[in-house]
Order: C-alpha cells, then structure tokens, then sequence
C-alpha cells in the first residue's frame, strides 16, 4: 500500500490542549478501501475471525526513524502499524520526529497513574473505519534500536 495514501493529524497536542485527556492520531486513507480492509482483517494465523477487524490488543504502533536523531534539524521516520500475530505491516506512513514524539510526550503528560494512553482512529474518506485505544508505542533508531526514553512502554512491561 502506498504511504501517500494516508494523511495523519494528531489533537491534544501543545499549547491549549488539554492535559489529562488522552493525545488523537487520527490516520485518512484516500486508497482503496477493501485494500486497508484486507490488511486490518484477522485470519486464523493472528487470533481474529476472519474477516473482522482487528482488535486493539492485536495490533502494534512504532516510529521508525530513518536518521539519527540528533543529526536533522526535523528527522524523517515512518510511522507503522503492524498485525502482533503476523508481524505484517498494516500501513506505514511518512512522518517526522517532530510530529511524533511530542505526541508521545503528550500522551505522558495526560496521565497520573503513569501509564500513558492515546487513541488511533482509521478512517478511509473521513468515514470511521476503526478505532483503538493503545498505551504502547515504540521508538526506534535509525539502525533499528529500541529508543527506550522516547517510547511508551507501559509499567510491567518487559521488552
């Protein structure tokens, strides 16, 4: 699937946001719908029926960045969603540093138990497709390290 088939937009992020509710990314796809249905649907290798969507609890959010992070002004990354079971890519999309860790930071920020939440909403046209409520994302480097401190790891959770 093309990565210009998506636009992401993020609320609840920098000034006047509010600092107790959970950071949105909201991700459109302007592509083929049954395509994105096809790669959010569960077969009987990643624990959905098939043909329903998957589940919040079956799917992995991470940012990959495609430079070092102290080297660009602004480094480019891909943001990916992935099916836990399969390791198959739901999507990916082009995103910088700048967009994604202080939405990391805000998810953070809007908690008091320490565990961070955020949501993800897929839509295909502006039309709801899913939604998941999600308190892990991953961050990595350039060279595929796990950026611990730019992470969401929730309390608990060996990785």
């Amino acid at each position: 699937m093309r990565r210009d088939y998506f636009d992401l937009t993020v609320e609840g992020v920098g000034d006047g946001a509010d600092s107790r509710s959970p950071p949105l990314v909201r991700i459109d796809f302007h592509g083929p719908e049954e395509l994105l249905r096809e790669r959010l649907s569960g077969g009987e290798s990643d624990g959905a029926d098939d043909g329903d969507l998957l589940a919040a609890d079956q799917i992995d959010v991470a940012f990959r960045l495609r430079e070092p992070l102290g080297e660009a002004d602004d480094p480019e990354g891909v943001v990916g969603v992935t099916n836990r079971y399969t390791g198959d890519f739901v999507l990916e999309l082009n995103e910088t540093a700048t967009d994604v860790l202080p939405f990391i930071h805000a998810a953070r920020d809007a908690t008091d138990d320490g565990d961070a939440r955020y949501r993800v909403e897929i839509d295909v046209d502006g039309d709801r497709l899913v939604a998941y409520d999600k308190d892990t994302f991953l961050v990595y480097d350039h060279e595929g390290n796990l950026l611990r401190s730019e992470s969401l790891i929730p309390s608990g959770v060996e990785l």
